[in-house]
């Protein structure tokens, strides 16, 4: 029985021309469009997730109890001496520290807040240009390295310039050279003494990404004065000069930033050997809970992310549901014209011996070979298009950059087998549903009605 009733079905949705291949194309477009967003929103988490990841949380942080990203004001408070247990993790580099202070810059003379980073130059956890840092740029007749180590002279400090010498060139511990080279209070405001090359001691070598350089027009090699508070709050200021524009993804590292040595960064806020949070290489799987240091796990530090992409995808729930709605109708639409106009047909059945439940089911069985039929032509026309969009990826204007994802110039969705087989089954769940729902009437309906065309 089910076969006639399946031939009886296919026969009427075939006589029915056009009526069907309306409802099957609105069908394959709602299924192609559905697959489509969805898979949009998969490679934007995925590839955002990516780029955070490689660029500013690695494995996971940790941070001072008192450092809180959202409130600007506190942020100076955020700081503390790394304890031990970390200090062996950034001995073994699977850590490094990064210490963060409010400052002031003045680009083209206008005074603008920003956030300075100290950073290792030499770790390898993060993929941000860092060691640039350590490149000895030539800065009228000194170069980089000089700049401290004349400062250091400059200002008295015993042993310091040939400790400087010595260690900038070495990659591996240039960093710390740059913490030698700076004494306390070297930077503390004073006038250079004289014969003194003034630009040349208070350069600091700094980092910034492109949406940086592009806000504040800056280029490499330009100076730029900054002004922050040491550990005291005291105001200090010094000039630095740009060695190197990062292209990153992820703006939050960017937007705003100034990295420089973060034992240079120490010394000029009097913070030795302290810093803001501590990031974890992806291989350290051992992980030490303190008050003092919470660790901030990958998930903790993608909230925003992964909450934002879902506000994403409800909101697209509404065209969904558009587009879903311009189904429905038309199957229920073609349904209840049927029963109308083939209701001495389903007398005839029932007079003939079938149940009112088998005529039921044949109706009901035009909807799903319609949603079949949908699903086909979606596959035809939508799989080889969703393919090459996700192989060449979509063009990203530069407006997106405001929206706080951390995309390249190409968003390449994501579509796997079980997004589109979810679908497939969303989608005759719900022709099946409304196929259904017109046809239920005929439960109810007395063969000797239907034979004289009566139908309510």
């Amino acid at each position: 029985m089910l076969g006639v009733a399946a031939k009886l079905a296919y026969r009427n949705i075939k006589e029915a021309g056009l009526r069907t291949w309306l409802n099957v194309a609105v069908l394959a477009l709602t299924f192609v469009v559905i697959v489509g967003f969805q898979g949009l929103y998969t490679g934007v988490l995925a590839q955002t997730s990516r780029a955070m990841i490689e660029d500013e949380i690695a494995g996971g942080q940790y941070w001072h109890k008192d450092y809180d990203p959202y409130d600007a004001l506190s942020i100076d408070d955020g700081h503390g001496v790394i304890p031990s247990s970390l200090v062996s993790l950034i001995e073994e580099k699977k850590a490094t520290p990064i210490l963060i202070r409010q400052a002031t810059i003045y680009p083209a003379g206008r005074a603008q807040s920003a956030q300075l980073r100290g950073i290792d130059p030499a770790q390898a956890i993060l993929n941000i240009p860092t060691r640039s840092l350590l490149v000895s740029g030539e800065v009228g007749n000194a170069s980089v390295s000089d700049s401290f180590g004349d400062t250091a002279a400059a200002f008295g400090t015993n042993g310091v310039k040939s400790a400087t010498k010595a260690a900038i060139p070495s990659s591996a511990v240039a960093s710390t050279s740059i913490a030698v080279a700076l004494p306390s209070g070297a930077n503390r405001g004073t006038s250079a003494p004289a014969g003194t090359n003034a630009a040349a001691i208070y350069e600091l070598p700094i980092l910034i990404g492109k949406r940086m350089a592009k806000s504040k027009n800056l280029a490499i090699g330009d100076y730029l004065t900054i002004r922050w508070r040491d550990s005291y709050g005291t105001f200090d200021a010094t000039e630095g000069r740009i060695v190197h524009i990062m292209d990153t993804q992820v703006s939050s590292i960017d937007n705003g930033i100034i990295w420089v040595p973060i034992e240079a960064l120490q010394h000029m806020t009097l913070l030795k050997n302290e810093a803001t949070l501590v990031v974890v290489s992806p291989e350290a799987k051992h992980y030490i809970t303190s008050q003092e240091w919470p660790f901030k796990t990958q998930a903790f530090l993608m909230r925003d992310l992964t909450e934002m992409i879902k506000t994403k995808r409800i909101s697209s729930v509404i065209i969904y549901f558009i587009l879903l709605f311009l189904g429905m109708l038309a199957i229920f639409d073609t349904q209840v014209l049927s029963l109308f106009r083939r209701r001495k047909e389903i007398g005839t059945l029932i007079a003939l011996g079938m149940t009112r439940m088998q005529v039921v089911f044949v109706f009901t069985m035009e909807g799903i070979i319609q949603g079949a039929l949908a699903i086909v032509v979606a596959l035809i026309f939508g799989m080889p298009l969703l393919t090459y969009i996700s192989e060449k990826g979509i063009a990203i204007p530069q407006m997106v950059e405001g929206y706080g994802f951390a995309l390249s110039d190409k968003l390449f969705p994501v579509y796997s087998v079980e997004l589109v087989l979810t679908t497939m089954a969303f989608i005759m769940v719900v022709v099946t549903t409304i196929s259904f729902l017109p046809s239920s009437k005929i439960a109810r309906l007395q063969p000797t009605e239907a034979l004289k065309g009566k139908i309510s």
